[in-house]
């Protein structure tokens, strides 16, 4: 079980793909790991030789079973951490961690619920799936994936084949026409839902919460997380 202030650790490099000039996946053998619950996130802090720090959270794309922590990174206009990762790292280097951070934007089957991100928000989602898929709980969790087109989007073939409604904005997706999601097209996905997870920027956030209000659902279920543009 994770525990809410956990203390700082290493994880090594095991697996790295850069993907594109925009993302990173990184897999990581976690010293002393303590299992994660979906949803939850990591700190990871690099340190220069003159021992100043950057440190950036990321939310757990690999589901608690998995032997490694996996973590999707965006790389970012200035982003110290981001940059590195995607720019300089290496299988074999070693990151301080800290974490799994976070309790309440987690999922365990516990309720029927939907998902709505935009972008990277997609990454604490395809965790949930995992562990959906892993445990026979598929039909209680829905899935909203937003980007701009299908190779932005983070994790989009593993979200298409595990069910999620892909809306691209740029992008015809077969017969849908590149568009926002709006109303019609989630209502029956938050028919009988006990709760709503929504996770991007800012400006995506408050999108979703709009658009799940207008496909009927109530705000006090709706749990939200959101990032910034600094990585």
């Amino acid at each position: 079980m994770s525990e809410p202030d956990s203390a700082w650790t290493t994880g090594k490099v095991v697996e790295l793909e850069r993907i594109g000039d925009r993302f990173v996946t990184v897999r990581l053998d976690v010293a002393n790991r303590v299992d994660h619950l979906p949803g939850q996130h990591y700190v990871v802090r690099l340190r220069a030789p003159d021992d100043y720090t950057a440190q950036r959270s990321y939310s757990v794309a690999s589901e608690p079973d998995d032997p490694l922590v996996e973590l999707m990174v965006e790389c970012l206009p200035g982003g110290e951490v981001s940059g590195h990762l995607h720019d300089v790292a290496e299988v074999g280097d070693v990151f301080e961690l800290r974490g799994p951070i976070g309790g309440w934007f987690t999922w365990e089957g516990e309720a029927t619920a939907v998902c709505v991100a935009g972008g990277t928000g997609v990454v604490p989602f395809v965790s949930m799936l995992r562990y959906a898929a892993r445990h026979g709980l598929g039909d209680r969790l829905r899935v909203v994936a937003v980007g701009r087109t299908f190779a932005d989007l983070p994790y989009a073939a593993e979200l298409r084949d595990a069910g999620a409604f892909l809306a691209l904005t740029r992008e015809n997706l077969g017969d849908r026409v590149a568009a926002p999601p709006h109303a019609e097209e989630v209502g029956p996905l938050v028919d009988g839902i006990e709760r709503a997870y929504v996770c991007g920027t800012a400006g995506f956030a408050s999108f979703a919460e709009r658009l799940l209000g207008e496909a009927g659902v109530r705000r006090d279920v709706i749990r939200v997380e959101q990032f910034g543009a600094s990585g």
